[in-house]
C-alpha cells in the first residue's frame, strides 16, 4: 500500500516479507549441488587466490566469490557461520587441510578482496552517483505504478542491467517511500491546483454520512444481472457522476500517470472502507476518488456493452430455436399427410366411383382427404425438396419479440458514445438516428422511408427488412430495422470494429498506446522503461530469433522422427510417416495409493495447523481500526472462512456449530474482505514457498506457473454470472481464473464465463503479490492470444502454452 499521510504513517515501507528479504538479501545456504557450482574456480579466479598469502585468506575469498556468484551481494560472517562451506572448499582447494582459526578476517583484507569480484565480474558499488540515479528512476516508476512491490522490482531489474550490488534494504525501503510521498505531493499538488470549489463539493458528497449507505459505497456495487431493473440503475448511476467523469477525464490527463496507477488508485477506494478514507490526507481521497470515478465509469459502460451482448445473442438463440422448431414442425406436417396423398391417388383405381361422375364432385371428395392448399404442398414437397426459408422464419420470431428488445436494449443504446472504424460509418448514422428518434419520444413508424440510414443494411437481410404494400410498393419493418441496429453494432463490439471511448474492454486498441505527441520521444519513453527487449530494434529482434527458432524446429522433428522423444507415436503407411500426441485415458485412480496410508484430518484442524505456523490470523484485522468494539476470534473466523469456502453458508454453519448467525454475519462483515484475504493467502503461499518439498516441483529448477478457469454454478445472480448449457445446464455460473504455481494457488480472478481467458493472463502474473515469483507460464488454447506473448516476454516472462490441437 501507499504511505499514508496521516496518524496511520509508518517509520518505514513495507515492500517485503521476512521470507523474501531473506531470499534477496539473506547469505545463500548452498546445497551440496550448488557448492560444486559457486564454489568452482576458472584460470582467472585461480589466478587471484594465487595473490592471497594465508589459507584462511583464500578460504574467505573463495566464500566470497560463492557467496557473490549466487546473489551478486556481500555478505558479512565470521568462518564459524559457514563451517560447511569451509569445509567443503578446504576439500576442494587445499586437500582436506585444517583451518584451526575460524574467526572472521580483518575488514581491510575483507573490502580488498571485495574490489577483486568487482573488477573480475564488472560490477560496482551502489555509491552517491548509482543512489542519485537510483532515487530518479524509484520517482519515475512511481508515474507507471504506486505500488512499492513494483518498484522495488524495477529498481532490482535496473541495478541488474547496470551491474550494480544492490543496497540494502531499508535504503530501498526509505528510497522507495520517499519516491511515493514524492509523487503523492506532485499529484496532490496537481489536483488542488486543478479542482474548482463545485468539483470538491461533489466529491466530498461521495462520503458524505447520509441516511442509508454512502454515495460511494453504491458505486461500488456492481449489477446482479443484465435486467432491465438493474440496467436502469446503472445508467442511474452513471448519470450522476458523470459530472466527476468530465472532471476527471480533464485532469488525468496532465498527471503525468499510466492507466495501470489510475487502476491502482482506484481499487483503493474499494480497498479502503469509507471510515480509513476519511482519515486519510484530504487532497489525497481527491486523486482516489477521481481515479476511481474515471474507473468505474468506464466499468458502467463496459456493464451496458456487456448487457447488449447478452441480451442480442439470448433474442437471436431464440430466434435460432423458433425457426428450427417451425421448420421441423412444417416436415413433420408434411410427412404426416404423405399418407392423404396415398389415398389421394387410391381415387385414381377407386372403382365405386362412377365413370360418369362429374370432376368437381370427385375433386371436393379429394378435399375431404386433404384440403385445397395441403395438396399443393405435399406436391412440391414430393416433386422435389423443399427449401424452407429458416432465415425468414427467425425474422418473424424477432418480431413477436419486439416489445422485449425494446425495453431491455434501446435504454443500453442511448447513454453510449458510440465510435467506429472508418468503414464503419453508416453504422454510427444509423445508431445516431435510433438514439435521435428514442430522445424526441418517436416511434420509427412515425419516420417515412427516406428518413432512414439504408445504407447499413447487409445485402443479405434487405429482402427481409421489407413488407410489400397493396400498392406494389415495398414498406419497410421498423421493428425489423430497430434489431438490425442492435445486433450490427453487437457485432462490431466483438470483432473490434466498434468501440466506446469511455470504456475499459471495449476501447479502440489506439485509444491504449500512446498519443502521437508523445510518441515523438519514443526514444527517451523506450529507454525509460528499462527493458532491453524494447531497446532493440524489432527486425533485429526478430531476426535474431528467426535462427534459434529454425533450428529448434529441426531439432524437435529429428528427435521425434528418432524415437528419442518418447511422448509421441510414430505412425508409417508406406512411405508416410506420422506422428501424433497420445492422450491419457481416463483410468486412472483419481488418488494415488499413498494418500490412502493417510490419516484424514478435518478442516479446522487443518486451519489450526497452518496458523500456527505462519499466524495467518493475524491479518484479518476489525474494518474500523482502533476504534473497534469487537475483539477478533480466531475459531470464529475460521467458521466463517469454512462456510465461505465450502459454499456453506451462515446460516447453515450457524445451525451446525455453537456460534449464531448474528455473531457470523457480524465477523463476517468486520473482519473478512479482499483486503485481509488477500493478505491470508499470501501468508500462507509463503510459508509453503519455504518448506523443503517447495523446489522439488520446480521444473529444471525454474518455477513454472499455469493458469485455468474452473467453472461454478452461483446460487445469486452477479454481473458476471452468464448462462452455459454445457457447464451449468439451464442455470448460470462463473469462472474462477486460478494461477497456480508449485501446486500452490497464488493468485485468482472471478471472470464471465463468456469472457476469454487470455485477456486475464497478465494481470494474474503482475498482480501476484506472494514470494512465488515464477518465470515460465503456460496456459491451455483458451488462454492464448499474439499480444500475451509479446507482452508477457517484455516483463521478463517466458510463455509456454499448451495447445490442444497442434
Amino acid at each position: 500500500m501507499t504511505i499514508q499521510r496521516a496518524n496511520t504513517i509508518q517509520k518505514r515501507l513495507r515492500i517485503l516479507g521476512a521470507d523474501e528479504i531473506e531470499a534477496i538479501y539473506g547469505r545463500p545456504r548452498l546445497t551440496p549441488d550448488e557448492q560444486g557450482e559457486y564454489f568452482s574456480l576458472s584460470q582467472p579466479e585461480r589466478e587471484l587466490l594465487q595473490e592471497l598469502r594465508s589459507i584462511k585468506s583464500q578460504v574467505y575469498f573463495v566464500l566470497q566469490l560463492g557467496y557473490f556468484k549466487s546473489k551478486h551481494q556481500f555478505f558479512v560472517f565470521d568462518l564459524r557461520e559457514v563451517e560447511e562451506d569451509v569445509q567443503y572448499i578446504l576439500e576442494q582447494y587445499f586437500n582436506h587441510r585444517h583451518l584451526p582459526d575460524l574467526r572472521s578476517i580483518d575488514k581491510d583484507t575483507r573490502l580488498k578482496q571485495q574490489r577483486f569480484i568487482l573488477k573480475l565480474y564488472n560490477y560496482r558499488l551502489c555509491h552517491a552517483e548509482p543512489r542519485r540515479q537510483l532515487k530518479l528512476r524509484a520517482q519515475q516508476a512511481t508515474t507507471i505504478s504506486a505500488k512499492p512491490i513494483y518498484i522495488f522490482r524495477d529498481l532490482m531489474t535496473y541495478l541488474t542491467d547496470q551491474r550494480i550490488v544492490a543496497p540494502g534494504y531499508s535504503w530501498m525501503q526509505d528510497t522507495i517511500g520517499n519516491a511515493l510521498t514524492f509523487e503523492q505531493n506532485r499529484l496532490t499538488s496537481l489536483i488542488n491546483a486543478a479542482l474548482e470549489n463545485s468539483d470538491i463539493e461533489h466529491l466530498k458528497q461521495l462520503l458524505e454520512d447520509l441516511p442509508g449507505l454512502y454515495e460511494v459505497t453504491q458505486l461500488k456495487r456492481e449489477p446482479k444481472d443484465f435486467s432491465a431493473g438493474e440496467i436502469k440503475r446503472e445508467i442511474r448511476r452513471g448519470e450522476h457522476i458523470q459530472h466527476l467523469y468530465q472532471v476527471a477525464k480533464r485532469l488525468l490527463p496532465n498527471l503525468g500517470i499510466s492507466n495501470e496507477s489510475i487502476k491502482y488508485y482506484a481499487s483503493l477506494v474499494t480497498y479502503y472502507s469509507v471510515y480509513k478514507l476519511k482519515r486519510l490526507d484530504t487532497s489525497l481521497v481527491y486523486l482516489y476518488l477521481l481515479c476511481f470515478i474515471y474507473h468505474r465509469y468506464q466499468r458502467l459502460h463496459d456493464n451496458l456493452l456487456g448487457g447488449l451482448i447478452h441480451h442480442v445473442r439470448q433474442y437471436d438463440d431464440a430466434a435460432n430455436e423458433a425457426a428450427k422448431e417451425r421448420v421441423y414442425a412444417l416436415r413433420t406436417e408434411a410427412n404426416e399427410n404423405l399418407d392423404k396423398a396415398a389415398q389421394l391417388l387410391r381415387l385414381y383405381n377407386d372403382d365405386t366411383i362412377p365413370h360418369l361422375m362429374p370432376f368437381h364432385e370427385v375433386r371436393a371428395k379429394a378435399f375431404r382427404i386433404l384440403e385445397r392448399d395441403q395438396i399443393d404442398f405435399i406436391a412440391d414437397h414430393i416433386a422435389r425438396e423443399v427449401k424452407f426459408d429458416e432465415t425468414a422464419f427467425r425474422w418473424e420470431h424477432i418480431d413477436d419479440l419486439a416489445q422485449s428488445f425494446k425495453l431491455n436494449l434501446w435504454p443500453i443504446l442511448t447513454p453510449v458514445d458510440w465510435s467506429a472504424s472508418s468503414g464503419q460509418t453508416s453504422l454510427i448514422e444509423a445508431v445516431n438516428f435510433l438514439k435521435d428518434a428514442f430522445g424526441k419520444g418517436r416511434s420509427l413508424g412515425q419516420y417515412a422511408l427516406e428518413a432512414f440510414p439504408l445504407q447499413v443494411i447487409p445485402e443479405t437481410a434487405r429482402r427481409y427488412l421489407y413488407h410489400p404494400n397493396p400498392t406494389g410498393q415495398r414498406r419497410l419493418l421498423p421493428d425489423r430495422y430497430e434489431f438490425l441496429i442492435y445486433r450490427l453494432p453487437r457485432n462490431g463490439l466483438e470483432a473490434g470494429d466498434v468501440f466506446c471511448r469511455d470504456s475499459v474492454r471495449f476501447r479502440s486498441f489506439d485509444d491504449d498506446l500512446v498519443n502521437d505527441e508523445r510518441w515523438q520521444h519514443k526514444d527517451q519513453l523506450i529507454a525509460d522503461t528499462g527493458s532491453a527487449i524494447l531497446k532493440q530494434p524489432i527486425r533485429e529482434h526478430l531476426a535474431e530469433l528467426e535462427p534459434l527458432l529454425e533450428r529448434r524446429l529441426v531439432e524437435v522433428n529429428e528427435r521425434i522422427a528418432s524415437g528419442e522423444n518418447q511422448h509421441f507415436k510414430i505412425k508409417k503407411q508406406g512411405d508416410k510417416v506420422r506422428w501424433t500426441l497420445p492422450y491419457p485415458q481416463g483410468d486412472e485412480p483419481i488418488n494415488h495409493a499413498f494418500f490412502d496410508r493417510l490419516k484424514q484430518v478435518d478442516i479446522a484442524s487443518v486451519l489450526h495447523f497452518t496458523n500456527r505456523h505462519c499466524h495467518f490470523m493475524e491479518v484479518f484485522d476489525h474494518v474500523l481500526g482502533r476504534y473497534a468494539k469487537q475483539e477478533a476470534d480466531d475459531r470464529t473466523i475460521s467458521a466463517c472462512l469454512v462456510a465461505w469456502a465450502t459454499n456453506m453458508g451462515l446460516g447453515r454453519m450457524g445451525d451446525n456449530s455453537d456460534m449464531g448467525y448474528a455473531t457470523l454475519a457480524a465477523t463476517s462483515d468486520n473482519f473478512i474482505r479482499l483486503e485481509t484475504l488477500r493478505e491470508a493467502n499470501d501468508r500462507v503461499s509463503n510459508a509453503i514457498a519455504t518448506l523443503p518439498m517447495f523446489e522439488h516441483y520446480d521444473i529444471g529448477d525454474t518455477i513454472h506457473s499455469s493458469s485455468d478457469g474452473q467453472k461454478f454454478e452461483t446460487a445469486i445472480n452477479t454481473i458476471n454470472a452468464r448462462y452455459s448449457p454445457k457447464s451449468f445446464g439451464l442455470k448460470k455460473g462463473v469462472v474462477s481464473y486460478s494461477m497456480v504455481a508449485n501446486n500452490v494457488p497464488v493468485n485468482a480472478d472471478i471472470i464471465g464465463a463468456n469472457d476469454h481467458e487470455s485477456h486475464y493472463v497478465f494481470d494474474l502474473l503482475f498482480n501476484n503479490t506472494t514470494d512465488i515469483q515464477p518465470e515460465i507460464h503456460s496456459t491451455d488454447t483458451h488462454g492464448t492470444n499474439e499480444v500475451n506473448f509479446a507482452i508477457l516476454n517484455v516483463f521478463g516472462y517466458q510463455f509456454a502454452p499448451r495447445y490442444r490441437d497442434i
